[in-house]
């Protein structure tokens, strides 16, 4: 990761992560819980003469098993945006492992973000007729505090001398 942090002073420094409320801990918890209803369940089921019904309780288990897994691989996604005095970086870590940067001039980037602030509200960066959407795995109470927060931060860059 030291192609992402340069030596340099940054005016502003922040790294977005989706949240996941379900700890590792919990995912355990809840899949032991899941794995035994669904076990108790398919007994049931199969003691009544069921039997093929056991095989979908397990199937159940499984589905759910890979939606939590594909959930927590989403949440391994995160973005870093840094300021310094000559240009705005964004970088986008991929779950993948594949990072994508974008750069600005601090001096023409626009924050746009639409007011008042609903649940498809999205921040966008623009300057030279480029567009980014960064934060949209943000809640809308997240993404206008970042807004808000780049923005001044971006104008405390323009009025700031550059430091050589």
């Amino acid at each position: 990761m030291s192609d992402v942090t340069e030596e340099k002073d940054f005016l502003f420094d922040a790294v977005l992560r989706p949240h996941r409320s379900l700890s590792p801990t919990g995912f355990a918890i809840l899949m032991g819980g899941i794995c035994l209803v669904s076990f108790v369940a398919g007994m049931a089921f199969m003691l009544m003469g069921a039997w093929p019904v056991f095989g979908f309780f397990g199937l159940d288990v499984l589905l759910i098993y890979a939606a939590f897994k594909l959930s927590f691989r989403a949440g391994r996604l995160f973005e870093r945006v840094q300021l310094s005095g000559e240009e705005l970086l964004v970088w986008r870590h991929f779950p993948n492992g594949k990072i994508r940067r974008w750069t600005f001039q601090p001096y023409w980037v626009r924050v746009e973000m639409e007011k008042p602030v609903r649940h498809e509200s999205q921040i966008r960066l623009s300057s030279h007729g480029r567009s980014l959407t960064i934060g949209s795995f943000l809640t809308p109470e997240e993404r206008a505090d970042f807004a808000d927060a780049l923005q001044s931060a971006l104008q405390n860059a323009r009025v700031a001398p550059v430091q050589p």
